[in-house]
């Protein structure tokens, strides 16, 4: 064999390897670049059903809010009640209630629920 046939098909031997080789580069980068797709894709369901959560307890935490200021209201009312008529009947009891209190100090009643 000839060292110019030997030259040829080292070359050709070099140029197949090379095409294999680009050939599987190519295939990794495809893999690559679908792997960060989809890690891509994923990141973006998970930030989106992060804020569908957080909207959720927002919403949670208002109407919470909106119920307990409703029942502390109510709860004062109460408290309220009960102190008034307290304060009317200890003022019965020493003689200090106005005319139209003595009449009506035991007759009044708180009629809210406790």
């Amino acid at each position: 064999m000839s060292s110019h046939e030997q030259s040829y098909r080292a070359g050709e031997a070099k140029g197949h390897a090379q095409e294999k080789t680009g050939r599987a580069m190519d295939t990794v980068k495809d893999k690559a670049q679908a792997a960060r797709d989809k890690a891509s894709e994923a990141a973006d369901t998970t930030r989106d059903k992060a804020s569908e959560m957080a909207e959720s307890g927002r919403e949670t935490a208002a109407a919470g809010k909106e119920k307990t200021g409703g029942l502390l209201q109510k709860t004062g009312e109460q408290v309220k009640g009960m102190a008034q008529g307290a304060a009317d009947a200890v003022k019965h009891t020493f003689g200090m209630a106005e005319e139209e209190d003595k009449e009506d100090v035991f007759k009044k009643r708180d009629t809210t629920n406790y």
